[in-house]
């Protein structure tokens, strides 16, 4: 069973992935779009599906099943919890959903034609997922800790 569950857990952290690296990218191209035009709008589409039909539902099911498999783990009271590469990798995790939120806040806005923010500012954005992805599949992988 637990082979199951990190199957389904990985599919959904890539899902979440894709759409965290991608929503930021469209940011950068929704800014060169003038409020109101046909492009802006196809562009509130496009972030509005994205993040609800996509990164929403991944995010529920990577953390769903992320927390069953460190109830699972290795034969102690806590499971994986008691070790302390997870609890960092918990952070990194937490510091992914306050950037999740952060782009729904900013999915809001564009809809609202209320962008405060620059092409340049999105961009750096887009590299923050990719940063804390990184960190995340190390500890992961080498349970440094």
């Amino acid at each position: 069973m637990y082979q199951w569950i990190l199957a389904f857990h990985i599919i959904g952290v890539i899902a979440w992935m894709a759409g965290m690296l991608y929503l930021p990218r469209l940011f950068v191209y929704h800014c060169a779009a003038e409020p109101g035009s046909v492009q802006s709008e196809t562009f509130k589409v496009m972030e509005r599906r994205l993040l609800h039909g996509i990164i929403d539902p991944a995010m529920i099911i990577s953390f769903a099943l992320g927390l069953w498999l460190g109830w699972l783990g290795p034969d102690s009271r806590y499971g994986w919890f008691a070790t302390g590469w997870l609890q960092a990798k918990i952070v990194l995790v937490l510091a992914m959903a306050a950037l999740h939120g952060f782009l729904v806040r900013w999915v809001r806005a564009f809809g609202r034609d209320q962008n405060r923010h620059s092409e340049k500012f999105y961009r750096i954005i887009n590299e923050i997922p990719a940063v804390l992805m990184v960190a995340v599949v190390l500890l992961a992988v080498l349970k440094p800790f």
